[in-house]
């Protein structure tokens, strides 16, 4: 069927169900390259993995006396500090397949504008709830022990963990959106999420910090995120912790959400 008066078929309209299914497709489609992208998997699966085993063999004993010690102190934030990274490649992903030309193909298919945005966000989650999965597992081989919460604390972190990384995401879609290749997106990770973290308590008590250096440590969203998992892991302060958490990841979005679609819009 034609238009009228112009002689143009008219676009056909995509329902929510459909966008939400065609998003679904898509993540899956980002998941699956993980096969053909055995560096990303390095990345977010084997690195974590280091860390967890440098930093309680080589600075346990001198930060906290023991590895043991350290261990129960450094997991949960050194699984904030991943969950930061692992959220980078929403960014990477979504700059190579706007420069490589992927996502004018999938323009020219009747799908939701949304959907392919939606679908690397997604899998971004599922990359997320592994990551976490798999720090932790490492983590309790090596001697980690949950504390009173149990199960539920775990359960409160991961769910934490997600939705701070669903609103971090915005930022990595901005940043992916406006870098010119995937290079430069890892470059503002190092540039940007490596002083962010290690300028928090993820790895040493902010009492052992210069006391000019305490008062931005203290404010620190990942200190905050990393408070937050320790208290629901571990046990402890909750309340304060989770509540600055869910602050910083809705002032993340209320920011950078609207950027990133703007550029997003722009860019599509």
């Amino acid at each position: 069927m034609t238009g009228p008066g112009n002689g143009t078929a008219p676009a056909p309209r995509v329902t929510l169900a459909q966008g939400v299914r065609q998003s679904l497709t898509l993540a899956w489609r980002t998941l699956v390259q993980v096969r053909h992208n055995p560096f990303e998997l390095t990345d977010f699966s084997i690195q974590p993995i280091m860390f967890v085993l440098l930093f309680t063999y080589v600075f346990g004993g001198a930060v906290a006396g023991s590895t043991d010690a350290y261990l129960q102190f450094m997991l949960p934030g050194m699984i904030v500090m991943n969950m930061l990274f692992v959220t980078l490649y929403v960014g990477q992903g979504l700059n190579t397949d706007v420069t490589k030309g992927v996502f004018d193909r999938l323009r020219s298919l009747p799908i939701a504008r949304w959907a392919p945005l939606a679908g690397r966000i997604a899998a971004d989650q599922v990359k997320q709830a592994w990551s976490i999965v798999l720090v932790l597992a490492v983590g309790l081989i090596l001697g980690f022990r949950l504390g009173s919460p149990g199960i539920p604390g775990v359960i409160g972190a991961a769910v934490l963990l997600l939705a701070f990384a669903l609103a971090f995401s915005w930022v990595a879609v901005l940043v992916g959106l406006l870098a010119k290749d995937a290079e430069r997106v890892q470059i503002f990770g190092f540039t940007s999420l490596f002083p962010l973290t290690f300028v928090s308590n993820v790895f040493v008590p902010v009492d052992s910090m210069p006391g000019w250096l305490q008062g931005f440590v203290n404010i620190n969203p990942v200190s905050k995120l990393a408070d937050a998992c320790r208290g629901l892991m571990l046990g402890g302060e909750v309340a304060e912790p989770v509540i600055a958490s869910l602050a910083w990841a809705l002032g993340i979005a209320a920011v950078f959400a609207p950027l990133s679609v703007r550029v997003f819009k722009r860019k599509i």
